[in-house]
């Protein structure tokens, strides 16, 4: 059953307040007063799960934390960050912070404040919003009790995200708060409110301080969120998105000759970014929709009689994919050669809709997908936007006849995470080769043959193909 703050409707588990009691008991011991404050307490009111509490103490947090240890019977190790004052442990799932309260002041170059003890009024004035500037006492005498200087309850209420200072110093002092707050926006469904936001697009220049780590961390946890379009629309309106990820807003708006134009690509990457989440909760699935049509104002071209063009704009934007991941802070490693394959290979299920599907078309792009085929048909099916229902619904009944018969050449031909039956050693010990362009050309020829159905797909039609290729350039068997 869930247990009610004695001063507030919220529910929290007997297990929650096992946690909280063991750390009211630690911060009676040592004299300090001390606080449930910010993310858990917000998400207790809209009813959001949580596993992490953040404690603010009256003194010294990580003195508290040792002593909250003590509490457990699993005696969790305390890390501690002496240079900031702060602790955690982990118990049970649960990750519980601890710092002392502080007041803070900044130097307008850097995002990192200079720091002194303060109250619990310091402590809340520092905090980047309303809704996190909710704290709740763990002290014997009012245990259980709401403070809420900032009206941060009646914020929640009214699903408004807003400053509890003066937007333009919060903002300004900490710019990383203005990608926080539409963050915080997009995940809740919640409005900035317009003072608020006229505040992030007058500072958004200050976003050049924050590290790009911070950056991209932010910019994941908008791409996890079940609606990404409205963190990056909002991004896009506040002037940030320009100076973090200006290929973006490259992307942005149409443009027209003579009566020809074409779809404005930052919104239907918008669109294709929302579709694909509707499928799958994979990050780099998600950053492989932001980026598949990034290429396109680099290669826009318009064409007489013809309209618009962006040939290539797939191999281009697989080439931007390693630089754009390099900037902003992204892995450079196997995720993000998956973003670059699904770019480059995103328009060849699409092509073979308008086209006779052969099965050696179906082969190559089973073969060249490989493992990655699943998230491939499903970044392609995402792609498929337009505001006319019917050819949508025309473009979507062609796409499943492509799945359709990738499935059924897949069920026959065992394609994906396919090697062909002769190798590279296989080549060389029979015509005592060593590794050089013959043997390459010799693989190549019967990889393609294969891939082509011209031979089949085994060892001794392999074999005698290698056989034959191998005379057509003068090499006969040991």
């Amino acid at each position: 059953m869930p247990v009610i703050f004695a001063f507030m409707d919220i529910d929290c588990t007997h297990k929650e307040m096992e946690i909280l009691h063991k750390i009211s008991d630690a911060a009676t011991a040592l004299q300090l007063p001390c606080y449930l404050i910010g993310g858990f307490v917000r998400d207790k009111i809209i009813g959001r799960p949580t596993k992490d509490m953040d404690i603010v103490c009256l003194g010294d947090g990580i003195l508290l934390a040792e002593e909250v240890s003590k509490k457990f019977s699993s005696k969790p190790e305390v890390n501690f960050f002496k240079n900031f004052g702060t602790a955690q442990i982990k118990s049970d799932g649960w990750e519980i912070e601890f710092v002392g309260a502080r007041k803070e002041s900044y130097n307008r170059n850097s995002r990192k404040p200079e720091v002194e003890p303060g109250t619990l009024e310091d402590d809340q004035d520092r905090r980047d919003f309303t809704i996190n500037a909710l704290a709740i006492s763990l002290n014997k005498d009012d245990f259980g009790k709401l403070v809420d200087p900032f009206n941060g309850v009646k914020d929640i209420e009214a699903k408004l995200i807003q400053t509890p200072l003066e937007p333009e110093k919060t903002f300004s002092d900490d710019p990383l708060r203005m990608m926080r707050g539409i963050r915080f926006a997009t995940q809740l469904n919640y409005t900035i409110l317009p003072a608020t936001f006229a505040a992030i697009k007058e500072n958004a220049h200050r976003i050049k301080i924050v590290s790009g780590e911070r950056i991209a961390d932010e910019l994941n946890k908008i791409l996890l969120t079940a609606k990404p379009s409205v963190g990056f629309d909002l991004l896009y309106k506040s002037g940030l998105l320009k100076i973090i990820f200006p290929e973006m807003v490259a992307l942005a708006g149409a443009e027209y000759i003579d009566g020809h134009g074409h779809k404005d690509n930052f919104y239907h990457t918008l669109q294709v970014v929302d579709n694909v989440c509707t499928a799958t909760d994979d990050l780099w699935i998600r950053w492989a929709a932001v980026l598949h049509d990034i290429a396109k104002p680099a290669t826009k071209k318009f064409e007489e009689g013809h309209g618009w063009t962006f040939h290539g704009h797939e191999v281009v934007g697989g080439r931007m994919v390693p630089k754009i991941f390099t900037r902003l802070k992204l892995p450079q490693n196997d995720k993000m050669k998956f973003v670059r394959k699904l770019v480059e290979l995103h328009l060849r299920p699409i092509s073979l809709t308008k086209e006779s599907i052969t099965d050696s078309a179906i082969r190559r792009l089973l073969f060249d997908a490989g493992e990655d085929f699943d998230a491939l048909m499903m970044l392609c099916r995402a792609d498929i936007t337009s505001k006319n229902k019917q050819k949508v619904k025309r473009y979507l009944e062609n796409f499943e006849l492509v799945e359709r018969r990738c499935e059924e050449v897949e069920n026959k031909d065992q394609i994906r995470n396919w090697q062909p039956p002769i190798t590279g050693e296989i080549i060389m010990n029979t015509f005592n080769l060593p590794p050089c362009k013959t043997v390459g050309d010799i693989k190549n020829a019967i990889r393609e043959a294969i891939l082509d159905g011209v031979i089949l797909n085994d060892f001794d039609a392999a074999y005698a193909f290698m056989i034959e290729k191998a005379a057509e350039q003068g090499v006969a068997p040991k």
